[in-house]
């Protein structure tokens, strides 16, 4: 016959495993999307990915604004060569792109034009070394017209490289710190299943990979621009040269006084 004993305590353990089985199930299913790893993350790494994030955004941001400026800048120089070398007398287009929206080609073009009117006020210089004074007011007022010019268009480069650069390392710290919460859980509750730390990891890596998303793009943007950047400053310089020789080669077809700016013809007219 079975023990009495064996038989009263059976129900018990039953009804035992029944709830620890009934809890397993009811007990909630961690959320690993990524909307659930976020809000469930460390204060600390939540932080880590709020700043990636904003990183990120704002990266996207000077992309976006450089590719439309970069492919309108361009647009406007390719029609301003074309005016520049269609045979116009200089001084009427002087005073025609005086009235256009600012542009780095035109500032350029306004600051060598307007250092040659200041040159040529009085009459075009005799001697050699009032034109070679000229010229070198012209090529420096150029120059620094290049120089300012330049120095707006390279705004938000630098967040560019810094991002680039650091948003990796910066998603590591998050990655670091959400594992070591991960550890802590471990010797916490004396468990070392994975179920228990998975979640955490989950949360700690998508920091890491946060900062991956930041920093591809603005490294690639960087380069990108880079490049771009510094062939538009190429085209300024050399519309620069182009523009002095014209002066030069001015100068050197003027017999004695007269020939004021207005008679400062384009290539087509001077050659």
């Amino acid at each position: 016959m079975p023990d009495p004993a064996l038989t009263a305590t059976t129900p018990v353990a039953s009804d035992e495993i029944t709830n620890i089985a009934a809890g397993a199930v009811a007990a909630p299913m961690h959320d690993l999307s990524v909307l659930g790893l976020f809000m469930n993350a460390d204060m600390i790494v939540k932080s880590v990915m709020i700043l990636l994030i904003f990183m990120s955004v704002w990266c996207w941001t000077i992309i976006i604004s450089k590719r439309m400026t970069l492919k309108k800048l361009n647009r406007r120089a390719d029609r301003f060569e074309d005016a520049f070398w269609s045979g116009e007398a200089l001084d009427k287009l002087f005073q025609r792109v005086k009235k256009s929206p600012p542009d780095p080609l035109l500032a350029t073009f306004t600051a060598g034009m307007e250092e040659w009117q200041a040159g040529v006020a009085a009459g075009i210089p005799k001697s050699e070394s009032l034109q070679a004074s000229l010229k070198q007011r012209v090529e420096r007022a150029m120059s620094l017209a290049i120089g300012r010019e330049m120095q707006m268009l390279e705004r938000g480069m630098t967040f560019l490289a810094t991002t680039g650069s650091t948003a990796t390392f910066i998603g590591l710290f998050g990655t670091v710190w959400g594992i070591m919460n991960s550890f802590t859980a471990i010797a916490a509750m004396n468990n070392t299943s994975l179920a228990v730390v998975a979640p955490g990891i989950a949360e700690a890596l998508f920091a890491t990979a946060t900062g991956l998303v930041a920093a591809i793009p603005a490294m690639v943007a960087y380069n990108v621009f880079s490049t771009s950047l510094a062939r538009y400053g190429d085209r300024l310089y050399a519309f620069s040269s182009e523009f002095l020789a014209i002066m030069i080669r001015h100068l050197d077809a003027q017999e004695g006084g007269g020939g004021g700016v207005a008679s400062a013809k384009s290539p087509k007219q001077v050659a």
